[in-house]
């Protein structure tokens, strides 16, 4: 008999729809399952037979073959356990082949015991199945369930073991469907109370410059001595950073659920991540890839902060790999048999020494480095990928006075509350665009709300012509200019804004 059940998996960022198809007929007993499966599908053959048996069903000792279709697909997970488990108590007529069963759509893990485990990239598959006019309903493993209920139009039901999935379908009990207020979830924001502003004594300057990086999602370098302060500020960014909107909740959470990275007992992820690898990564770590490429920590960091400590101590070559993505705000991954987009709307923030001593240019230790050293150091970091870096800072020395000093710094609530000011500012000027802040302007966008006053405009040309900055410069110098108008609640950019944003592409 044939049984044919929905499912689902997820291909890139998005959710895919998987016909199961089981047939159990007479013959040599046998169980294979064909449509393009890896090793991990393969190996669902063992844990559905134990799962069937250990949950008080028949395995049938005939011929079983499962078709995951379409075949051009490749699947991957163990995400097809309980399709494959129920489609062959289908098949035997240990569940009735109803509109109830014909009608949802359900994924999840089998444990040996016959309890449904959690699978990873279910937002994705929920996503997809809310837009399939002929799937009903969504059922999930019980603890994914409420990060499937994110996405409204279908009912999603949470089931714990196989033989409750069973009983769904069979009508014995009443479930009901997984309910998540999203916008509560939204306010219950976490911050990271132990890194503060007001830690970090003087250094008003560059706290400025992180303020309007946090204000417009600028990317920020810092340079400067060891011991000047320059991981401690820029680890204290997010704590300045805005809320996250619902859009960007959703996209973020989707992204760490598709990694497997999505917390356990959390359904939507509420703060901004702060992503910081070592140096010793490998450009797959850090763009994504892989044999089935998965995103890397530019995604992983999406809406949120990549953090490069050392940043000079990277291999160039993946440094290199940065600057399309710091464009695009996407990258593309292409394998031979498809290509992978993933999104890359985050924030770079770098902190290098100026030279391999650190201390070239320090007024209290001199530099042993070569010129050739320093060079060879610094030319790590190529001229196209700093002129994709808006703002750049050198960071003091602390003095003496500054640490004893007994006046209170300004706290990271208070710097927050002027930056959300200023994204409010943006998110009503950029409205129906699809554009987040002013870091994601087009050259379009540019033109229409980054237009200077003409005193501005002089000495943004004079400046142009005697820096000779490159034309990305003077739309990313625009587009400083435009965030530090908005911190100053100025609809016109004045000649100051444009001496401010100038200052920092030293």
């Amino acid at each position: 008999m044939l049984a044919i059940i929905n499912s689902c998996c997820v291909y890139g960022m998005f959710g895919h729809l998987i016909r199961v198809e089981v047939d159990v007929s007479s013959g040599l007993p046998g169980f294979d399952i064909v449509g393009l499966p890896d090793a991990s599908v393969k190996e669902s053959k063992e844990r559905v037979r134990t799962a069937i048996k250990n949950s008080g069903f028949d395995f049938p000792m005939k011929r079983i073959t499962v078709n995951l279709a379409p075949a051009d697909i490749k699947k991957e997970g163990s995400l097809f356990d309980l399709p494959i488990a129920i489609g062959i108590m289908a098949a035997t007529d240990q569940i009735s082949l109803g509109e109830r069963l014909q009608g949802t759509a359900l994924v999840g893990e089998l444990s040996l015991d016959g309890k449904v485990r959690p699978i990873p990239g279910v937002l994705a598959m929920s996503e997809e199945i809310s837009q399939r006019q002929e799937i009903a309903s969504f059922l999930v493993p019980e603890e994914n369930g409420p990060e499937g209920a994110l996405i409204p139009g279908k009912p999603v039901f949470g089931v714990a073991h196989l033989k409750e999935a069973a009983a769904f379908f069979q009508g014995q009990e009443e479930f009901l469907p997984v309910t998540v207020d999203v916008k509560q979830l939204l306010l219950v924001t976490t911050l990271d109370d132990a890194l503060d502003m007001a830690d970090v004594r003087g250094q008003l300057g560059v706290k400025r410059a992180l303020e309007i990086a946090a204000a417009g999602s600028h990317n920020i370098l810092l340079s400067g001595s060891p011991g000047s302060g320059k991981t401690m500020l820029a680890r204290r960014l997010p704590s300045i950073l805005p809320s996250l909107t619902l859009e960007e909740s959703l996209e973020l959470t989707r992204i760490y659920s598709i990694s497997g990275l999505l917390p356990k007992n959390q359904a939507l992820i509420t703060r901004r991540p702060f992503r910081a690898p070592h140096h010793s990564a490998s450009a797959a770590s850090l763009i994504g890839g892989g044999r089935t490429p998965r995103p890397g920590e530019i995604s992983l960091a999406c809406h949120g902060v990549l953090f490069l400590d050392e940043m000079a101590e990277f291999q160039k070559n993946i440094l290199e790999a940065l600057r399309q993505p710091l464009e695009d705000k996407f990258v593309t991954i292409t394998r031979v048999e498809a290509s992978y987009t993933f999104p890359a709307k985050f924030q770079l923030a770098g902190a290098l020494n100026p030279c391999p001593c650190g201390f070239y240019g320090d007024p209290v230790k001199e530099c042993s480095c070569t010129p050739h050293q320093i060079h060879k150091y610094l030319g790590r970091i190529s001229g196209p990928l700093l002129d994709r870096i808006d703002l750049r800072m050198d960071v003091p020395r602390v003095e003496y006075r500054d640490l004893e000093a007994e006046n209170r710094e300004e706290s990271s609530d208070q710097i927050r509350q002027r930056v959300e000011a200023a994204r409010n500012i943006q998110a009503e000027r950029l409205a129906g665009t699809g554009l987040l802040c002013n870091a994601h302007l087009g050259r379009k966008e540019i033109e229409k709300f980054c237009r200077p006053a003409p005193e501005a405009k002089k000495l943004l040309q004079e400046a142009f012509d005697r820096l000779k900055l490159s034309a990305r410069s003077h739309d990313r110098i625009l587009k400083v200019a435009r965030t530090i108008a908005d911190l100053d609640n100025s609809h016109e950019i004045q000649v100051h804004h444009i001496g401010e944003a100038l200052q920092y592409r030293g």
